[in-house]
């Protein structure tokens, strides 16, 4: 049994941080040490949970691999948690499956696993990893799971049951020595929207706002609050500079609509339904990528406004508070937003994981 105050965790590819950011909102896990191959995205981690050791490298190198083990055994890490990357997985994809090369970087998590044997790890990715290739990336996993002697629960948590205005969905393995951890049950009764989660930012046009700034309208949701809580300043609120021909069709496009409006000759090569979409005021927002920033990537526009969302309006729908700021340049903190795992997500993991093994 775990010591109810002590999950020691690791945090392998971490990005900018968003599953330790989550895990340790409950008291009993502290991120000590996180390992990511993106300086930019390691440097926002760093600012933001300044008490974690970060290392910089690629988890297939022998040296870096050696410091971190030999890191982790010093800080007598007892969890694992990470999302290796996997493109080749992405419904964008082009689903090589076995072919794709991407695709094995979750061996090298489980070699980390095999090395530390810690107490708890928790493995998170797309949702089509339980899919691909019939299925047998995820028995792969399970196999290898079971050879090292883990109990595990595994399935699709989606964000918006658990507090997070946004409809992503992901596939999530919790393995435990001890026992079977169930995945979290929703604890959302009601939805989460994106008035709920941007209202009060509706006010800077294409070109405009700022990386730091006073708050200049007062919170008018519950989840503002929450989201502003601890925040001295309003932080990557800067919107996009988009050319003229976006916000012209932007002013073409009614409230919470898409490019159903647009006339034919306006609407290019997309092929895909959601490009040049609105968000909707009373609903959760569709998952945030990487690219929220260009008006015709998907729907990630504003619901009234002529721009697409602004990096805070994006962090705050995949449930950053405002007192976590992005650094880097624009593309680097896009790429930290839309990678993200939602912390109040990886939270409601933490609590479920401490409410079944803590006790």
């Amino acid at each position: 049994m775990i010591d109810s105050t002590d999950f020691r965790v690791l945090d392998l590819f971490s990005g900018a941080g968003g599953f330790s950011y989550g895990i340790d909102k409950n008291p009993h896990f502290k991120t000590l040490l996180a390992l990511d191959i993106n300086e930019n995205a390691l440097k926002t981690f760093k600012h933001n949970m300044p008490e974690a050791e970060t290392v910089l490298g690629d988890i297939t190198n022998s040296e870096i691999k050696k410091t971190i083990i030999e890191k982790s055994k010093k800080y007598n890490i007892n969890m694992i948690i990470g999302g290796p990357p996997c493109q080749g997985f992405s419904l964008k994809g082009k689903k090589l499956g076995l072919e794709d090369p991407r695709n094995y970087l979750f061996k090298e998590y489980l070699n980390i696993v095999e090395k530390l044997n810690p107490e708890v790890f928790i493995i998170e990715n797309v949702k089509a990893l339980l899919s691909t290739s019939s299925g047998w990336f995820k028995n792969k996993i399970l196999e290898k799971i079971g050879q090292l002697g883990y109990f595990v629960d595994y399935g699709v948590l989606t964000a918006s049951d658990f507090g997070v205005p946004q409809l992503r969905q992901r596939a999530v393995f919790i393995c435990c020595k001890t026992k079977k951890i169930q995945l979290p049950k929703p604890s959302s009764k009601k939805a989460v929207t994106v008035r709920d989660a941007i209202s009060d930012l509706a006010y800077f046009n294409s070109g405009e706002g700022f990386v730091e700034q006073d708050y200049s309208t007062e919170p008018i949701s519950d989840y503002q609050k929450m989201m502003r809580k601890g925040a001295a300043k309003l932080y990557n609120h800067k919107a996009s500079n988009h050319a003229q021909i976006a916000i012209k069709k932007l002013e073409m496009i009614p409230p919470e609509c898409g490019k159903e409006h647009l006339p034919k000759e306006l609407l290019g090569n997309q092929q895909f339904t959601g490009t040049w979409g609105r968000l909707k005021w009373d609903l959760p927002s569709p998952t945030i990528d990487t690219r929220f920033d260009a008006c015709s990537n998907g729907t990630n526009n504003h619901p009234v406004l002529n721009r697409a969302i602004t990096p805070r309006e994006a962090a705050r729908l995949q449930s950053f508070d405002d007192k976590f700021v992005f650094l880097g340049t624009k593309v680097a903190i896009r790429q930290q937003i839309g990678n993200a795992v939602p912390p109040l997500m990886a939270k409601a993991i933490a609590d479920t994981i401490f409410d079944q093994v803590g006790d």
